[in-house]
């Protein structure tokens, strides 16, 4: 689930190796593919959160749709990823949007699929060279299909918030979770009976903290709830998969990602809304 910067050196430049630039800025959206092309790991191509890893914004959507199913699939193959190719995704360093390349793949069955552990900062201080311009793979045959075990709607975390062995993990920031300050989505707050863990409470210095940590800290939050019963959400579906990569990276398996997240939720002005003024 997780490479090192060295280990991605031993294999870099093998042939059914893929590396995927997913850098990426909410208020900033070109500043991804300018980032890539000044330097980027070599080799690797770069992938746009909302052009690549998204769908269209649609009634009732969040920021982040997720893509529609034969255009994802194709998509993949024109990466170059085939379906014994082993993926890197990586980003500036938090490991976010790497994280959401990765649940993606994971979702379509593809199991060789790896976080570079501390992103770019990581490469570049292990001695690894940038390339600059742009790069592409050949074309290849991805046959993944989407695994609906992977993912919960609406309406199915709608029955959740009143369910007690279920567990809803926001991954936002603290103030917006409380619903304190909303620089984003219209309506401040959170999903009720959710909880609060900020994705970048699963890093030390840049990087993944041990999977032993990781693991008590999320048996810590989770208590008793099965890790099956537990559905991630953060903002638009992205930096929760941070949270989910870290459960599995601490054995922790099966959570799901409740994909639309809270710009879905309040879509929609029958979903009850949680402030902490309230």
């Amino acid at each position: 689930m997780l490479i090192s910067a060295q280990s991605l050196m031993e294999i870099h430049g093998e042939e059914n190796t893929r590396i995927l630039d997913c850098r990426y800025v909410l208020s900033d959206p070109a500043a991804g593919i300018a980032s890539y092309r000044r330097g980027h790991i070599p080799g690797s191509i770069h992938l746009d959160l909302g052009e690549n890893l998204s769908s269209p914004i649609r009634a009732g959507t969040g920021r982040h749709p997720l893509p529609a199913v034969d255009l994802f699939q194709e998509a993949v193959g024109k990466w170059g990823v085939a379906d014994n190719s082993a993926v890197i995704a990586y980003d500036d360093g938090p490991g976010a949007m790497a994280a959401r390349c990765w649940w993606l793949l994971r979702w379509f069955g593809h199991q060789s699929v790896y976080v570079l552990d501390g992103g770019l900062d990581a490469w570049i201080n292990e001695g690894g060279v940038l390339a600059d311009g742009t790069e592409a793979y050949p074309m290849a045959e991805f046959t993944g299909r989407p695994q609906q075990n992977h993912w919960t709607d609406a309406d199915s975390l709608m029955r959740a918030v009143d369910d007690p062995g279920q567990l809803i993990i926001d991954a936002r920031e603290n103030k917006r979770f409380l619903g304190l300050e909303e620089p984003i989505d219209r309506i401040a707050g959170h999903i009720p009976s959710a909880i609060n863990r900020p994705f970048k409470c699963n890093l030390s210095g840049g990087r993944f903290k041990s999977a032993k940590i990781l693991r008590q800290e999320f048996i810590d939050l989770i208590g008793n709830t099965s890790p099956n019963q537990v559905v991630h959400s953060c903002g638009s579906g992205v930096t929760a998969c941070h949270n989910l990569l870290a459960m599995e990276v601490a054995g922790l398996y099966g959570s799901r990602l409740y994909a639309g997240s809270w710009s879905e939720w309040i879509t929609d002005p029958t979903r009850p809304v949680i402030r902490a003024a309230e």
